[in-house]
């Protein structure tokens, strides 16, 4: 049988336990093999994201299913000075790794916590801007997820999801589909975990669209969405602002 035959679905129990122990074992690698699959690009791309925020010194973010931190490092310098940054995540290693890299950055005002998205442990209308940074294709409910986001936002806060998405038209969809179906699992043989990088490209074909992804932000009680799709159709960020009343969960 494939990995992806052995998955469980994403509406069952185990998808969330699975996701987890494959974020804890990919840790190590995990910074390494994203500069490998975007040529390094990813860095721009969570500064384009953290711009898309709007913050400025004196606010305060949350980045959701924040990995080994970058995101929430780019929002830190965004509100500094006086302002608070929290990177919350499940993967305990991929926590370690951020709080190293807050250190060595020396990002005092940067945190990193452990949380589950579907539960976050924040009091209503806390953050002036939420993120997700290449993370909310791993939810086991997305609309769950956007409902706690919006419910730690404040009235007029800025949601912002970056996330890849599929190119539609070719050249690119046609490098696309040859890149991450073919070559990025082989290269997760070769870093060691070949399940972690099937599920990549797995993953990204069972997400919304950006329209649909668009049209579910909304329906979880966002206004002023707006979509940029970068890269050729294989990045898009998200941003919409948080409506006056509470999202429904």
């Amino acid at each position: 049988m494939t990995a992806t035959a052995n998955r469980p679905s994403r509406e069952s129990e185990q998808f969330a336990a699975q996701v987890n122990r494959m974020f804890d074992r990919i840790a190590g690698r995990y910074d390494a093999m994203n500069s490998v699959m975007s040529a390094g690009l990813h860095h721009r791309w969570r500064e384009r994201a953290a711009d898309r925020a709007e913050l400025g010194p004196g606010d305060s973010a949350l980045d959701v299913c924040c990995g080994t931190g970058d995101l929430a490092l780019e929002l830190g310098r965004r509100v500094a000075p006086g302002g608070t940054a929290v990177g919350c995540d499940f993967s305990e290693p991929m926590l370690e790794l951020a709080r190293r890299k807050a250190e060595e950055a020396g990002a005092a005002g940067v945190t990193f916590e452990w949380a589950d998205a579907l539960a976050l442990p924040y009091p209503d209308a806390g953050f002036d801007a939420v993120t997700v940074g290449f993370g909310v294709r791993n939810l086991a409910d997305l609309d769950r997820g956007l409902a706690e986001m919006g419910r730690v936002l404040k009235p007029g806060g800025r949601l912002v999801i970056l996330e890849i998405t599929q190119p539609r038209r070719p050249p690119l969809s046609s490098f696309y589909s040859l890149w991450f179906d073919r070559l990025v699992p082989l290269l997760g043989t070769l870093a060691g975990d070949r399940d972690a990088y099937s599920y990549l490209p797995d993953s990204v074909r069972s997400f919304p669209s950006p329209e649909g992804l668009a049209e579910r932000i909304a329906a979880a009680g966002f206004d002023r969405i707006h979509v940029t799709v970068l890269a050729g159709g294989i990045i898009a960020i998200h941003s919409g602002v948080r409506g006056p009343r509470r999202a429904s969960p």
